[in-house]
């Protein structure tokens, strides 16, 4: 491989490391939900999976039964965190072109 190529390479994983900043930061701005319980418990989460909002119908709240929501709780929060991980896996595809990077969703 000579020089040329070499600069030429180095370009573009500079350009893609440059569009990954990118997409990182607007990921902590696209937001996902996820509801559990025929919608009493309503999570939303950045693609960045951190928690934004939860939203828990006080109805929900049975005394003698707090498994019950904190179930509710849990598969709200686990599914609206697996929707963000594949929605970031997406945005991040669409720089990379599809080609795998470690450490890299």
């Amino acid at each position: 491989m000579g020089f040329g190529n070499m600069q030429k390479m180095m370009k573009q994983v500079q350009k893609m490391q440059k569009e990954m900043a990118r997409v990182q930061e607007e990921l902590g701005e696209l937001t996902v939900e996820a509801s559990s319980g025929g919608g009493v418990v309503k999570v939303v989460a950045n693609c960045q999976q951190e928690l934004q909002e939860v939203h828990i119908d006080p109805a929900a709240a049975d005394p003698d039964d707090p498994t019950l929501l904190e179930d509710l709780v849990l598969t709200a929060v686990n599914e609206a965190l697996k929707s963000a991980r594949e929605k970031a896996a997406e945005e991040m595809e669409k720089v990379t072109g599809g080609l795998k990077i470690p450490g890299v969703f």
